[in-house]
Protein backbone atom coordinates (compact mmCIF):
# COMPACT_ATOMS: atom_id res chain seq x y z
CA UNK A 1 0.00 0.00 0.00
CA UNK A 2 1.49 3.44 -0.66
CA UNK A 3 1.94 6.00 1.83
CA UNK A 4 -0.83 8.17 0.84
CA UNK A 5 -3.48 5.55 0.99
CA UNK A 6 -1.74 3.94 4.39
CA UNK A 7 -2.72 7.51 5.55
CA UNK A 8 -5.58 8.27 4.50
CA UNK A 9 -7.31 4.69 5.49
CA UNK A 10 -5.84 4.47 9.03
CA UNK A 11 -7.34 7.19 10.55
CA UNK A 12 -8.65 5.79 13.52
CA UNK A 13 -5.22 3.60 13.78
CA UNK A 14 -3.22 6.25 14.77
CA UNK A 15 -5.36 6.09 18.40
CA UNK A 16 -2.49 3.96 19.54
CA UNK A 17 0.19 6.69 19.29
CA UNK A 18 -1.98 9.75 19.34
CA UNK A 19 -1.65 12.14 22.68
CA UNK A 20 -4.33 14.92 22.55
CA UNK A 21 -4.96 18.44 23.34
CA UNK A 22 -6.62 20.71 25.85
CA UNK A 23 -8.13 24.38 25.62
CA UNK A 24 -9.33 27.50 26.81
CA UNK A 25 -11.83 30.78 26.92
CA UNK A 26 -15.15 30.03 25.16
CA UNK A 27 -15.88 34.06 23.60
CA UNK A 28 -19.64 35.32 22.23
CA UNK A 29 -20.12 35.59 18.08
CA UNK A 30 -19.45 38.61 15.93
CA UNK A 31 -20.95 38.79 12.51
CA UNK A 32 -19.68 37.43 9.95
CA UNK A 33 -20.11 36.87 5.84
CA UNK A 34 -21.32 33.47 4.38
CA UNK A 35 -18.51 30.59 4.86
CA UNK A 36 -17.99 29.59 1.66
CA UNK A 37 -15.56 29.63 -0.97
CA UNK A 38 -15.29 29.33 -4.00
CA UNK A 39 -14.56 26.35 -6.51
CA UNK A 40 -11.12 27.91 -7.49
CA UNK A 41 -10.63 28.88 -4.35
CA UNK A 42 -7.79 27.61 -1.79
CA UNK A 43 -9.75 26.20 0.90
CA UNK A 44 -6.83 26.64 4.15
CA UNK A 45 -6.73 23.77 6.92
CA UNK A 46 -5.98 24.63 10.23
CA UNK A 47 -5.28 21.13 12.47
CA UNK A 48 -6.01 21.92 16.04
CA UNK A 49 -4.73 18.10 18.10
CA UNK A 50 -2.19 16.71 16.05
CA UNK A 51 -2.34 12.76 17.33
CA UNK A 52 -3.25 10.25 14.97
CA UNK A 53 -6.73 11.48 14.68
CA UNK A 54 -6.44 14.60 13.97
CA UNK A 55 -2.68 13.58 11.45
CA UNK A 56 -5.65 11.31 9.64
CA UNK A 57 -8.12 13.81 9.48
CA UNK A 58 -5.96 15.91 7.47
CA UNK A 59 -4.32 13.33 5.31
CA UNK A 60 -8.13 12.76 4.13
CA UNK A 61 -8.51 16.31 3.19
CA UNK A 62 -5.65 16.98 1.55
CA UNK A 63 -6.52 13.77 -0.77
CA UNK A 64 -9.78 15.52 -2.39
CA UNK A 65 -10.24 16.50 -5.73
CA UNK A 66 -12.58 18.60 -5.71
CA UNK A 67 -10.02 22.14 -5.82
CA UNK A 68 -7.11 23.79 -4.49
CA UNK A 69 -6.71 22.91 -0.30
CA UNK A 70 -3.44 22.90 2.27
CA UNK A 71 -2.85 22.54 5.76
CA UNK A 72 -1.71 26.32 7.26
CA UNK A 73 -1.54 26.02 10.91
CA UNK A 74 -1.44 23.59 13.53
CA UNK A 75 -2.02 23.46 17.34
CA UNK A 76 -1.15 20.84 20.37
CA UNK A 77 -0.24 20.80 24.10
CA UNK A 78 2.19 18.01 23.19
CA UNK A 79 5.24 19.79 21.14
CA UNK A 80 6.09 15.62 19.98
CA UNK A 81 2.49 15.30 18.76
CA UNK A 82 2.85 18.20 16.69
CA UNK A 83 6.20 17.46 15.44
CA UNK A 84 5.49 14.08 14.67
CA UNK A 85 1.91 14.93 12.79
CA UNK A 86 4.22 18.00 10.50
CA UNK A 87 6.78 15.10 9.41
CA UNK A 88 4.26 12.22 9.28
CA UNK A 89 1.94 14.97 6.66
CA UNK A 90 5.05 16.28 4.85
CA UNK A 91 6.39 13.05 3.88
CA UNK A 92 2.89 13.04 1.39
CA UNK A 93 1.76 15.80 1.30
CA UNK A 94 4.23 18.84 1.23
CA UNK A 95 3.14 20.61 -2.00
CA UNK A 96 -0.29 21.34 0.26
CA UNK A 97 1.16 21.98 3.17
CA UNK A 98 2.57 25.80 4.24
CA UNK A 99 3.26 25.58 7.86
CA UNK A 100 6.27 27.87 9.20
CA UNK A 101 7.64 28.05 12.65
CA UNK A 102 5.54 30.82 13.60
CA UNK A 103 1.89 28.91 12.73
CA UNK A 104 2.74 25.79 14.81
CA UNK A 105 1.24 26.59 18.40
CA UNK A 106 1.53 25.09 21.41
CA UNK A 107 -0.23 25.56 24.52
CA UNK A 108 -3.47 25.80 26.12
CA UNK A 109 -4.67 28.88 23.78
CA UNK A 110 -2.91 27.34 21.21
CA UNK A 111 -6.57 26.56 19.13
CA UNK A 112 -7.18 30.49 19.16
CA UNK A 113 -3.44 30.79 17.23
CA UNK A 114 -4.24 27.84 14.83
CA UNK A 115 -8.18 29.30 13.91
CA UNK A 116 -6.75 32.54 13.92
CA UNK A 117 -4.94 31.78 10.32
CA UNK A 118 -8.44 30.92 8.59
CA UNK A 119 -10.65 33.14 7.33
CA UNK A 120 -14.43 32.53 6.54
CA UNK A 121 -14.37 29.87 4.10
CA UNK A 122 -11.74 28.15 5.43
CA UNK A 123 -12.04 24.93 7.75
CA UNK A 124 -10.57 23.83 11.41
CA UNK A 125 -10.27 20.05 12.46
CA UNK A 126 -10.67 19.67 16.11
CA UNK A 127 -9.05 16.24 16.80
CA UNK A 128 -8.50 16.80 20.53
CA UNK A 129 -10.00 14.31 23.40
CA UNK A 130 -13.80 15.14 22.83
CA UNK A 131 -14.12 17.42 26.15
CA UNK A 132 -13.20 20.14 24.47
CA UNK A 133 -15.33 20.84 21.65
CA UNK A 134 -17.84 22.60 22.91
CA UNK A 135 -14.89 25.11 23.72
CA UNK A 136 -13.01 25.30 20.30
CA UNK A 137 -16.50 24.93 18.17
CA UNK A 138 -17.40 28.06 20.69
CA UNK A 139 -14.61 30.17 19.46
CA UNK A 140 -15.09 28.54 15.96
CA UNK A 141 -18.25 30.15 15.84
CA UNK A 142 -17.21 33.20 17.05
CA UNK A 143 -14.52 33.57 14.03
CA UNK A 144 -16.93 32.38 11.45
CA UNK A 145 -15.07 29.25 9.79
CA UNK A 146 -16.25 25.87 9.08
CA UNK A 147 -14.92 23.08 11.26
CA UNK A 148 -14.77 19.42 10.93
CA UNK A 149 -15.13 17.51 14.21
CA UNK A 150 -14.16 14.35 15.83
CA UNK A 151 -16.35 11.99 16.93
CA UNK A 152 -17.86 11.59 19.93
CA UNK A 153 -18.92 15.53 20.33
CA UNK A 154 -20.08 15.24 23.60
CA UNK A 155 -19.67 12.90 26.91
CA UNK A 156 -22.02 14.09 29.23
CA UNK A 157 -25.73 15.89 29.53
CA UNK A 158 -24.58 19.23 30.33
CA UNK A 159 -22.11 19.60 27.51
CA UNK A 160 -24.57 18.12 24.64
CA UNK A 161 -27.09 20.93 25.86
CA UNK A 162 -24.74 23.47 24.84
CA UNK A 163 -23.78 21.63 22.00
CA UNK A 164 -27.48 21.50 20.39
CA UNK A 165 -27.28 25.36 21.18
CA UNK A 166 -24.00 26.11 19.58
CA UNK A 167 -25.08 23.98 16.31
CA UNK A 168 -28.14 26.41 15.97
CA UNK A 169 -25.50 29.72 16.46
CA UNK A 170 -23.66 28.05 13.32
CA UNK A 171 -26.28 27.44 11.02
CA UNK A 172 -26.97 31.71 11.76
CA UNK A 173 -23.57 32.11 10.26
CA UNK A 174 -24.16 29.46 7.39
CA UNK A 175 -21.08 27.62 8.51
CA UNK A 176 -20.30 24.35 7.23
CA UNK A 177 -20.12 21.35 9.99
CA UNK A 178 -18.92 17.84 9.58
CA UNK A 179 -18.67 15.43 12.29
CA UNK A 180 -16.43 12.06 11.67
CA UNK A 181 -18.83 9.56 12.01
CA UNK A 182 -17.61 8.79 8.70
CA UNK A 183 -20.07 5.61 8.16
CA UNK A 184 -22.93 7.74 7.59
CA UNK A 185 -20.83 8.69 4.02
CA UNK A 186 -20.26 5.14 3.45
CA UNK A 187 -22.03 4.58 -0.08
CA UNK A 188 -22.43 0.79 0.73
CA UNK A 189 -24.73 1.15 4.03
CA UNK A 190 -26.31 4.47 2.33
CA UNK A 191 -27.02 1.66 -0.68
CA UNK A 192 -27.98 -0.80 2.74
CA UNK A 193 -30.28 1.78 4.17
CA UNK A 194 -32.28 2.18 1.04
CA UNK A 195 -32.74 -1.69 0.64
CA UNK A 196 -33.78 -1.81 3.93
CA UNK A 197 -36.50 0.77 3.73
CA UNK A 198 -37.75 -0.76 0.69
CA UNK A 199 -38.07 -4.44 2.26
CA UNK A 200 -35.43 -6.16 1.42
CA UNK A 201 -35.27 -7.65 5.17
CA UNK A 202 -38.90 -6.59 6.16
CA UNK A 203 -39.68 -4.98 9.74
CA UNK A 204 -36.80 -4.53 11.36
CA UNK A 205 -37.17 -6.53 14.79
CA UNK A 206 -33.85 -7.03 16.30
CA UNK A 207 -30.62 -4.64 15.82
CA UNK A 208 -26.62 -6.11 17.56
CA UNK A 209 -23.44 -5.35 17.77
CA UNK A 210 -20.18 -6.30 18.82
CA UNK A 211 -16.86 -4.70 19.47
CA UNK A 212 -15.09 -7.04 21.29
CA UNK A 213 -10.60 -6.95 21.06
CA UNK A 214 -7.80 -6.20 23.76
CA UNK A 215 -7.28 -3.24 25.17
CA UNK A 216 -6.07 -0.66 22.08
CA UNK A 217 -5.39 3.21 22.43
CA UNK A 218 -5.16 4.66 25.95
CA UNK A 219 -7.92 2.55 27.16
CA UNK A 220 -6.13 1.10 29.86
CA UNK A 221 -3.38 2.65 31.59
CA UNK A 222 -0.79 2.51 34.66
CA UNK A 223 -0.13 4.69 37.06
CA UNK A 224 1.45 8.43 36.08
CA UNK A 225 4.62 8.77 35.52
CA UNK A 226 7.26 11.09 37.44
CA UNK A 227 7.78 13.18 34.78
CA UNK A 228 4.55 14.83 33.72
CA UNK A 229 1.98 16.54 35.59
CA UNK A 230 -1.67 15.06 36.19
CA UNK A 231 -3.31 17.00 34.04
CA UNK A 232 -1.28 16.44 31.25
CA UNK A 233 -1.33 12.77 31.88
CA UNK A 234 -5.17 12.82 31.46
CA UNK A 235 -5.11 14.35 28.23
CA UNK A 236 -2.61 12.30 27.14
CA UNK A 237 -3.88 9.17 28.11
CA UNK A 238 -7.70 10.85 27.40
CA UNK A 239 -9.54 6.95 26.70
CA UNK A 240 -9.01 6.17 30.03
CA UNK A 241 -10.89 9.23 31.94
CA UNK A 242 -14.28 9.41 30.88
CA UNK A 243 -14.23 13.57 31.43
CA UNK A 244 -11.61 13.31 28.68
CA UNK A 245 -13.77 10.84 26.24
CA UNK A 246 -16.14 9.30 27.93
CA UNK A 247 -13.80 6.45 27.76
CA UNK A 248 -13.48 3.61 25.55
CA UNK A 249 -17.36 2.77 25.55
CA UNK A 250 -18.01 6.12 23.91
CA UNK A 251 -15.05 6.22 21.92
CA UNK A 252 -14.84 2.89 20.41
CA UNK A 253 -18.69 1.87 20.62
CA UNK A 254 -20.09 5.30 19.07
CA UNK A 255 -19.87 3.99 15.40
CA UNK A 256 -21.43 1.07 15.76
CA UNK A 257 -24.49 2.49 18.11
CA UNK A 258 -24.30 5.79 15.35
CA UNK A 259 -24.74 3.00 12.36
CA UNK A 260 -27.36 0.61 14.01
CA UNK A 261 -29.55 3.59 14.60
CA UNK A 262 -29.26 4.69 11.69
CA UNK A 263 -30.46 1.72 9.99
CA UNK A 264 -33.52 2.04 12.20
CA UNK A 265 -34.00 5.96 11.61
CA UNK A 266 -34.69 6.51 14.60
CA UNK A 267 -32.89 6.53 18.63
CA UNK A 268 -33.71 5.00 21.65
CA UNK A 269 -35.15 5.89 24.16
CA UNK A 270 -34.05 3.72 27.41
CA UNK A 271 -30.95 1.66 27.89
CA UNK A 272 -30.88 -0.98 30.64
CA UNK A 273 -26.53 -2.64 31.14
CA UNK A 274 -24.06 -4.41 32.38
CA UNK A 275 -20.87 -3.85 33.09
CA UNK A 276 -17.58 -4.77 35.48
CA UNK A 277 -13.45 -4.82 35.66
CA UNK A 278 -11.54 -8.04 35.39
CA UNK A 279 -8.10 -8.80 35.99
CA UNK A 280 -6.73 -5.44 36.00
CA UNK A 281 -4.01 -5.49 38.20
CA UNK A 282 -1.93 -1.77 38.64
CA UNK A 283 -4.52 -0.22 35.80
CA UNK A 284 -5.48 2.91 37.40
CA UNK A 285 -7.87 3.86 34.28
CA UNK A 286 -11.60 4.40 35.29
CA UNK A 287 -13.32 2.08 32.31
CA UNK A 288 -15.02 -1.28 32.23
CA UNK A 289 -13.52 -3.93 30.19
CA UNK A 290 -16.87 -5.25 29.73
CA UNK A 291 -19.81 -4.00 28.86
CA UNK A 292 -23.83 -5.34 27.65
CA UNK A 293 -25.98 -2.80 26.63
CA UNK A 294 -30.19 -2.95 25.99
CA UNK A 295 -31.18 -0.45 23.66
CA UNK A 296 -35.12 0.14 23.49
CA UNK A 297 -36.79 2.08 20.46
CA UNK A 298 -39.96 3.87 20.77
CA UNK A 299 -41.98 0.87 19.53
CA UNK A 300 -40.22 -2.03 21.61
CA UNK A 301 -37.27 -2.92 19.23
CA UNK A 302 -34.03 -3.98 21.15
CA UNK A 303 -30.53 -3.06 19.74
CA UNK A 304 -27.80 -5.18 22.05
CA UNK A 305 -24.47 -3.56 22.04
CA UNK A 306 -21.58 -5.94 23.28
CA UNK A 307 -18.68 -4.96 24.04
CA UNK A 308 -15.65 -6.51 25.34
CA UNK A 309 -11.80 -5.42 26.06
CA UNK A 310 -10.19 -8.55 27.34
CA UNK A 311 -6.80 -10.23 25.53
CA UNK A 312 -7.35 -13.95 25.02
CA UNK A 313 -11.26 -13.59 24.61
CA UNK A 314 -12.89 -13.95 21.23
CA UNK A 315 -12.89 -11.52 19.55
CA UNK A 316 -15.36 -9.81 16.93
CA UNK A 317 -16.25 -6.35 15.11
CA UNK A 318 -19.39 -6.41 13.77
CA UNK A 319 -23.20 -5.14 13.31
CA UNK A 320 -26.25 -6.79 12.32
CA UNK A 321 -30.05 -5.84 11.38
CA UNK A 322 -32.23 -8.76 11.61
CA UNK A 323 -35.90 -8.28 10.33
CA UNK A 324 -39.03 -10.36 9.80
CA UNK A 325 -37.33 -11.55 6.35
CA UNK A 326 -33.62 -11.90 6.53
CA UNK A 327 -30.94 -10.43 8.22
CA UNK A 328 -28.69 -7.43 6.98
CA UNK A 329 -24.59 -6.68 7.40
CA UNK A 330 -23.72 -3.16 8.79
CA UNK A 331 -20.52 -3.95 9.31
CA UNK A 332 -18.02 -6.28 9.03
CA UNK A 333 -14.64 -7.06 11.13
CA UNK A 334 -13.97 -2.67 10.63
CA UNK A 335 -15.12 0.42 10.01
CA UNK A 336 -14.29 -0.21 6.42
CA UNK A 337 -14.74 -1.86 4.04
CA UNK A 338 -18.31 -2.78 5.51
CA UNK A 339 -18.58 -5.28 3.43
CA UNK A 340 -22.67 -4.58 3.73
CA UNK A 341 -24.68 -7.83 2.69
CA UNK A 342 -28.75 -9.01 3.01
CA UNK A 343 -29.69 -12.59 3.46
CA UNK A 344 -32.65 -14.53 3.18
CA UNK A 345 -33.59 -15.73 6.26
CA UNK A 346 -31.16 -15.53 9.37
CA UNK A 347 -28.16 -17.45 8.49
CA UNK A 348 -25.16 -16.05 6.70
CA UNK A 349 -24.38 -18.25 4.54
CA UNK A 350 -23.30 -18.14 0.59
CA UNK A 351 -26.29 -19.52 -0.82
CA UNK A 352 -28.49 -16.95 1.33
CA UNK A 353 -26.72 -14.49 -0.18
CA UNK A 354 -29.82 -11.77 -1.89
CA UNK A 355 -27.51 -8.70 -2.43
CA UNK A 356 -23.81 -7.44 -1.57
CA UNK A 357 -21.89 -4.18 -1.75
CA UNK A 358 -19.88 -3.92 -4.65
CA UNK A 359 -15.84 -4.72 -4.14
CA UNK A 360 -13.86 -2.20 -3.23
CA UNK A 361 -16.03 -0.24 -1.47
CA UNK A 362 -15.57 3.96 -1.52
CA UNK A 363 -13.32 4.36 1.71
CA UNK A 364 -15.41 6.75 4.00
CA UNK A 365 -12.62 8.34 6.09
CA UNK A 366 -12.74 10.44 2.36
CA UNK A 367 -16.04 10.83 1.31
CA UNK A 368 -16.71 12.70 4.49
CA UNK A 369 -14.44 15.02 3.40
CA UNK A 370 -15.69 15.44 -0.04
CA UNK A 371 -19.17 15.98 0.76
CA UNK A 372 -17.69 18.75 3.37
CA UNK A 373 -15.94 20.36 0.86
CA UNK A 374 -18.19 20.37 -1.49
CA UNK A 375 -20.85 21.88 0.77
CA UNK A 376 -18.22 24.89 1.53
CA UNK A 377 -17.48 25.07 -2.16
CA UNK A 378 -21.06 25.14 -3.45
CA UNK A 379 -22.52 26.92 -0.60
CA UNK A 380 -24.83 24.11 0.41
CA UNK A 381 -26.56 23.24 3.92
CA UNK A 382 -23.99 21.29 5.80
CA UNK A 383 -24.51 20.85 9.69
CA UNK A 384 -23.84 17.52 11.15
CA UNK A 385 -23.96 18.89 15.14
CA UNK A 386 -26.99 17.96 16.39
CA UNK A 387 -26.89 14.53 15.18
CA UNK A 388 -23.54 13.67 16.14
CA UNK A 389 -24.62 15.24 19.48
CA UNK A 390 -27.32 12.58 19.65
CA UNK A 391 -25.34 9.87 18.54
CA UNK A 392 -22.54 11.13 21.71
CA UNK A 393 -25.86 11.71 24.13
CA UNK A 394 -27.52 7.94 23.00
CA UNK A 395 -24.05 6.41 23.47
CA UNK A 396 -23.53 8.00 27.03
CA UNK A 397 -26.92 6.39 27.76
CA UNK A 398 -25.66 2.98 27.12
CA UNK A 399 -22.50 3.67 29.42
CA UNK A 400 -24.41 5.72 32.44
CA UNK A 401 -26.67 3.00 32.48
CA UNK A 402 -23.76 0.30 32.98
CA UNK A 403 -22.35 2.37 35.61
CA UNK A 404 -24.83 3.28 37.54
CA UNK A 405 -26.81 -0.02 37.32
CA UNK A 406 -29.96 1.82 36.89
CA UNK A 407 -32.55 2.15 33.39
CA UNK A 408 -31.35 5.19 31.86
CA UNK A 409 -33.70 7.24 29.50
CA UNK A 410 -32.85 9.71 26.82
CA UNK A 411 -34.12 12.07 28.72
CA UNK A 412 -32.21 11.67 31.74
CA UNK A 413 -29.00 11.53 30.21
CA UNK A 414 -29.53 15.00 28.54
CA UNK A 415 -31.09 16.40 31.78
CA UNK A 416 -28.17 15.29 33.65
CA UNK A 417 -26.23 18.26 35.74
CA UNK A 418 -22.95 16.02 36.23
CA UNK A 419 -21.08 17.58 34.20
CA UNK A 420 -17.61 15.98 34.02
CA UNK A 421 -15.11 18.75 33.90
CA UNK A 422 -16.81 22.40 34.35
CA UNK A 423 -15.01 25.07 33.11
CA UNK A 424 -12.82 23.43 30.48
CA UNK A 425 -13.07 27.05 28.95
CA UNK A 426 -10.62 28.42 31.72
CA UNK A 427 -8.56 25.75 32.10
CA UNK A 428 -4.75 26.36 32.26
CA UNK A 429 -1.49 24.75 32.85
CA UNK A 430 -1.33 25.43 36.34
CA UNK A 431 -5.40 24.15 37.00
CA UNK A 432 -6.21 21.17 38.82
CA UNK A 433 -7.54 18.13 36.63
CA UNK A 434 -10.83 17.01 36.59
CA UNK A 435 -10.66 14.44 38.39
CA UNK A 436 -8.03 13.50 41.02
CA UNK A 437 -6.53 10.12 41.87
CA UNK A 438 -6.49 8.40 45.58
CA UNK A 439 -3.30 7.87 47.84
CA UNK A 440 -2.50 4.61 45.72
CA UNK A 441 -2.79 6.65 42.07
CA UNK A 442 -5.81 5.45 41.69
CA UNK A 443 -8.83 6.96 40.12
CA UNK A 444 -12.60 6.99 41.18
CA UNK A 445 -14.61 3.74 39.13
CA UNK A 446 -18.08 3.47 38.78
CA UNK A 447 -19.92 1.51 41.41
CA UNK A 448 -23.21 0.09 40.16
CA UNK A 449 -25.69 -0.18 42.86
CA UNK A 450 -23.92 2.51 44.94
CA UNK A 451 -23.46 5.11 43.17
CA UNK A 452 -26.61 5.15 41.08
CA UNK A 453 -27.25 9.15 40.29
CA UNK A 454 -23.64 9.38 38.91
CA UNK A 455 -21.13 8.04 37.12
CA UNK A 456 -18.45 8.10 39.81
Amino acid sequence: MSQSADLRTSRRDFLKTSGKFAAASALAGVAIPNVHAADSQTVKVALVGCGGRGTGAVGNALSTKGGPIKLVAMADVFENKLKSSFTTLKRTFAAKMDVPEDQKFLGFDAYKNAIDCLQPGDVAIFATPPAFRWVHFTYAIQKGVNVFMEKPVTVDGPTSRRMFKLADEADKKNMKVGVGLMVRHCRARQELLRRIKDGAIGEIILLRAYRMHGPVASAFSKARPGNMTDLMYQIQRFHSFLWASGGLFSDFYIHQVDECCWMKEAWPVQAHALGGRHYRGDNIDQNFDLYSVEYTFHDGTKFFMEGRTITGCHDEFSSYAQGTKGLAIISKSRHTPGQCAIFKGHNIASESVEWRARQPEANPYDLEWEDLLDAIRNDKPYNEVKRGVTASLVTSMGRMAAHTGQIVTYEDILNSDHEFAPNLDKLTAKSDPPVKPDREGKYPVPMPGINTKREY
